[in-house]
């Protein structure tokens, strides 16, 4: 099983486009955004979709077509990112109901439901620690 990059995707794309607007570009388009990402812009208008729809990115249509931000990147956590394009849980119990007769199969929900609970609660409180203005001067620092 392969790691979910939605989030890393969507954060670089938002943090790409800051950047490029802090040069004095007015909007992004998503061929762009897809040449540092490294991947298709359709794979990028769709996660761009989702963070309109998040009040995080907003677009213009016709002539002057792209992307820009809704927000200063510093209004923006990671943990809005990350509510915008994973909006359930991290970690779901069995899709099937266990057989309750099974004492296994009785107590694994609660059991898992407990650690499952403070997993999202740690992640979440993480990921809302850190901006994209945050992400962005470290980007900086490292280039």
């Amino acid at each position: 099983m392969s790691a979910n990059s939605r989030l890393t995707i969507a954060a670089h794309a938002l943090t790409w486009i800051g950047l490029y607007q802090r040069r004095g570009h007015e909007v992004a388009t998503s061929e762009q955004i897809a040449t540092s990402v490294n991947t298709n812009p359709v794979v990028i208008r769709r996660l761009l979709a989702e963070l309109r729809k998040a009040g995080l990115a907003d677009s213009r249509r016709g002539a002057g077509a792209g992307w820009m931000l809704a927000r200063e990147l510093a209004a923006i956590t990671l943990l809005d990112v990350y509510q915008a394009i994973e909006p359930g849980p991290v970690f779901a119990l069995h899709r099937a109901t266990p057989d309750h007769e099974c004492v296994v199969g009785h107590g694994i929900g609660p059991a898992m439901t407990a650690v499952y609970d403070g997993v999202e609660a740690a992640l979440r409180g993480e990921l809302a620690k850190t901006t994209l203005e945050d992400v962005l001067r470290d980007v900086l620092k490292a280039a």
